[in-house]
């Protein structure tokens, strides 16, 4: 029977779609039926298993699932003997603290011999221990952001995204304990096998988040400003330069980071740039 890799994956919500959209740009055909916690793909070698977030590391590290797409979050509440490859730019979030709005805040000392809800308690534990700070801690598993509103605590420490959430419910962030993001993770004990298969994995979502993080750029510019723009595009290696019909002109095409797209822009307008087209890149291979 042929080697496949098992990769775990949330079981529902934002990452769960954001993991399964990643897989779907490299390629990997995934049939997500109503209610099923175990897909194969038919063209690529993998099972993927849908879990509760909270658990898949354990799953890891007891072998059951060789890989996994998990928020960064839930390793630094409580790690695990595994491997993290790689960060995936995406679900990003904090785990921090928050206060009703009315409440003034004077620093971390405001939470001494305060009550606090969490679903992070060794995340929060650990801040409190660091500042010299006691506080009670209700660990509670969901809804953490009603605890004040009903005076079960005087704060929370919980997940943030947007912070839509907190200003509903009429609370405030003030302390940020840690950035997540998702990441993939690997047991700590896989055969050359299953090594082959996630390096073939890895390689694909290089190449998908090199395209994400990146813009095809092509410009007409005179022949005399060429030494200034290339120096502003360097590309992967360097730009591709090819002559236009309109005498002394050429055209140059190259890769833009996405975070310095428009910074890039003003400068290649301002040393002669003209007919300046962006596109999307599909995939991107190093």
């Amino acid at each position: 029977m042929d080697k496949r890799i098992r990769i775990a994956v949330q079981k529902s919500g934002r990452l769960n779609e954001d993991s399964l959209k990643l897989l779907k740009e490299c390629g990997i055909a995934i049939d997500t039926g109503a209610d099923r916690l175990k897909v194969s793909s038919p063209n690529f070698p993998m099972d993927v298993f849908f879990l509760r977030n909270s658990d898949i590391p354990q799953y890891i590290e007891d072998g059951v699932a060789d890989i996994a797409i998990i928020g960064e979050n839930i390793l630094i509440e409580k790690p695990h003997q595994v491997d993290t490859l790689m960060q995936l730019g995406f679900s990003r979030c904090r785990v921090s603290l928050a206060i009703p709005k009315s409440d003034v805040y004077p620093g971390p000392s405001f939470f001494s011999g305060r009550k606090l809800a969490t679903s992070y308690p060794n995340t929060l534990r650990r801040f409190l221990t660091e500042r010299g700070i006691t506080a009670e801690i209700h660990e509670i598993s969901g809804s953490v952001e009603i605890a004040p509103n009903i005076g079960l605590a005087d704060g929370i420490c919980d997940i943030v995204s947007s912070g839509s959430t907190l200003f509903k419910n009429g609370l405030k962030e003030v302390e940020v304990l840690h950035r997540s993001e998702a990441i993939l993770i690997s047991g700590q004990n896989l055969d050359t096998a299953a090594q082959a298969l996630v390096h073939k994995l890895t390689f694909r979502i290089n190449a998908v988040l090199a395209a994400r993080n990146n813009k095809y750029i092509l410009l007409n510019a005179p022949n005399e400003k060429l030494d200034e723009i290339i120096s502003l595009l360097p590309g992967m290696k360097s730009p591709t330069i090819l002559p236009l019909a309109k005498p002394d002109w050429s055209s140059l095409h190259s890769v833009i980071s996405e975070s310095e797209f428009w910074e890039k822009i003003d400068a290649l307008t301002a040393a002669g740039a003209q007919g300046i087209l962006i596109v999307p890149i599909e995939k991107m291979v190093l």
